[in-house]
């Protein structure tokens, strides 16, 4: 006799709010300003709902450990799996250099430090090695972290939300709110990160891989998809308003915008934004720790199916994908390292924006695999399948796959010979150059072994 199983649709909900929320995200999110409540709505019913459709009709479909990879391969051959494993893994320690600039940004910031560029390094690359191992422990799934990182989103977003609905009520705000303002003002440069966005969006194919310990995943998955993705838009469109409050657009930055938004709140740095910015520092490592798993076994998974070089395949004694979380290390270090010889004003946004264009591509790929799928594979029973017919299914398909596209074009192509657009995209379109040269080159050696 079986019990009965225990993975309700409040767990599911719960888990995809804290894993897809990140908080390093709610700045740049901001920095478009007042119209990115239009761009929040525009993009939940374009691009969210089918996204969130179709990751539960693939993932109670072809449910198997290898999530994304197993979906493009099995519709587009192993080459193309190669390429989605290898962009949505080296999203993964690009997003690792990326905060580990962030945390020692706002340890600065709250502590008053003065680091030197050789303090700096040292301190990131510390956190580097820890997120890095922690992450590679089965100790990095326990429960007590994602409930400690859930309370301090969860207190920073609120806080953020009462001070700027009370500073708002009895000082006025740094931006006008007016009906004009809220509507999109097609500026191709203030659009640039619309992608960060869809960004807060992803991770939700994690919830249909627990379909076996639902008790009704036909319901329960799609449910909780959508449950999920509202709750996490409302998180972040009231810590929005806490910032746009707080902070002309103009003057906020993707890295200390968060804290800077408290200090502007509060009236001052005192023993309450500090202490923000503490927990602020630990959502920043356990965000990654709680992550790291999912995309390790990826990797993992696609080089025991010769997609990726084999030390991605490489595991210890208990079954963990050390290969990967090593190789994690030695990229994230690589950048570190290098950080302070590249030229941009911002090198968090940099990084950040890499990390971003590389998920996202990963994503292009899901949204023709599905298409592709249903046609090529109309047999196969599916416990969920998206409603509507072959009209619906082309829009649900090629909508997303567009609007991915174009917001990747945003974040990476200047649109002007301006320096400061130039300074800033430039070695992100660079970085992702190399970064998906160095892919093909690695799927069509890993290709050639098998």
């Amino acid at each position: 006799m079986t019990g009965k199983k225990k993975f309700r649709l409040f767990d599911a909900v719960l888990m995809s709010v804290v894993v897809v929320m990140v908080v390093d995200s709610v700045a740049p999110a901001a920095a478009i300003g007042v119209q990115q409540f239009f761009w929040w709505m525009f993009l939940l019913l374009l691009f969210f709902i089918p996204y969130g459709l179709i990751s539960a009709e693939l993932g109670t479909t072809y449910a198997g450990d290898g999530g994304l990879y197993d979906w493009v391969k099995q519709a587009f051959g192993s080459r193309w799996g190669g390429r989605l494993a290898w962009s949505y893994w080296v999203n993964y320690p690009i997003w690792v250099a990326s905060l580990a600039v962030l945390f020692v940004q706002v340890g600065e910031q709250i502590f008053g430090l003065h680091l030197t560029t050789l303090e700096n390094v040292l301190i990131q690359l510390l956190f580097v090695w820890f997120t890095v191992l922690v992450g590679n422990r089965p100790v990095s799934e326990s429960k007590w972290i994602m409930n400690l990182a859930a309370f301090s989103k969860i207190l920073m977003i609120v806080a953020l939300a009462v001070l700027g609905i009370y500073t708002a009520i009895t000082k006025g705000v740094a931006n006008s709110f007016a009906p004009h303002n809220l509507l999109p003002s097609m500026n191709l440069s203030s659009m640039s990160n619309l992608s960060v966005i869809i960004f807060n969006f992803l991770g939700f194919e994690v919830v249909a891989t627990m379909a076996d310990d639902m008790d009704d995943p036909k319901r329960q998955i799609p449910k909780a998809i959508v449950y999920g993705g509202l709750l996490i838009t409302v998180f972040y469109l009231i810590a929005s308003f806490g910032m746009s409050v707080a902070i002309p657009t103009a003057k906020l930055q993707a890295s200390s915008g968060l804290i800077d938004s408290f200090i502007m709140l509060v009236g001052r740095m005192n023993w309450f934004v500090i202490l923000i910015g503490i927990l602020f520092m630990y959502a920043l490592a356990s965000e990654l720790i709680s992550w790291a798993l999912g995309v390790n076994y990826v990797a993992n998974y696609a080089a025991k199916d010769h997609a990726l070089p084999a030390i991605y395949g490489h595991e210890d004694k208990n079954g963990m994908p050390v290969g990967t979380g090593i190789l994690n290390g030695i990229v994230a270090t690589v950048l570190v390292i290098v950080a302070p010889f590249i030229p941009n004003p911002d090198i968090f946004w940099a990084f950040f924006s890499l990390n971003v264009i590389a998920l996202l591509v990963s994503y292009t790929m899901m949204f023709p695999a599905f298409w592709k799928l249903r046609q090529s594979d109309a047999t196969t029973e599916r416990p969920f399948k998206v409603p509507g017919g072959k009209v619906m299914i082309n829009l649900m398909t090629w909508v997303p796959e567009v609007l991915l596209i174009f917001t990747i074009i945003l974040t990476a192509v200047p649109f002007s010979t301006a320096p400061a657009e130039l300074s800033t995209k430039l070695p992100i379109l660079v970085g992702a150059i190399i970064t998906f040269g160095i892919g093909e080159v690695v799927v069509r050696m890993a290709e050639k072994k098998k």
